[in-house]
């Protein structure tokens, strides 16, 4: 099981959820990807993202701003 940590904080749409695609793509399922961002459009964005990729987002956090999302992939 592999993690992969971003942090896209100072980053806006749609950058964060195009850093997060990357290593999506090369990770096995059961691995998961933690996300951290500051951009208001990331919290609905990476809920579509991992929707539509079959993935599920665990943990989403919120906290001064800052949204943290944790995507295991399926």
């Amino acid at each position: 099981m592999a993690d992969e940590t971003l942090d896209c904080t100072g980053l806006a749409c749609p950058m964060p959820i195009v850093k997060l695609a990357k290593p999506a793509k090369t990770l096995s399922p059961g691995d998961s990807v933690t996300v951290t961002a500051d951009d208001p459009g990331f919290e609905p964005d990476v809920h579509a993202w991992a929707e539509a990729h079959g993935d599920e987002l665990t943990s989403p956090t919120e906290e001064d701003g800052v949204f943290t999302a944790v995507i295991a992939l399926q």
